[in-house]
């Protein structure tokens, strides 16, 4: 949980909103504090409080993100549409194959 969240930060930290970072960072400290005590009461309340933080600030990371993207179809795809540019006529391209496992 502590690498995942570091990483997290690293990854974005130009999209985490700069009011949000220092009660992250905290709460990461007080999951190590936690972590070492070896006391699982104290993990699990270090671990619950890490993902309320988290979890309010990526609303805001993401609700900004979702202010900037503007336009129909606008969202994760980022307006593509699936099969975009390719011909279909409703009925899937799939082949059958076999397959040996191999062990």
């Amino acid at each position: 949980m502590i690498f995942q969240t570091e990483n997290f930060l690293n990854d974005n930290k130009d999209k985490i909103p700069a009011d949000d970072k220092p009660a992250i960072e905290s709460a990461i400290e007080a999951l190590k504090k936690a972590k070492d005590s070896g006391d699982i009461a104290q993990i699990d309340s270090a671990i619950d409080g890490l993902n309320k933080t988290m979890q309010a600030a990526s609303q805001k990371m993401y609700a900004a993100g979702a202010g900037q993207q503007a336009g129909p179809g606008a969202g994760f795809q980022g307006g593509a549409q699936p099969n975009e540019g390719t011909q279909s006529n409703g009925a899937e391209d799939v082949q059958d194959a076999d397959f040996e496992e191999v062990k």
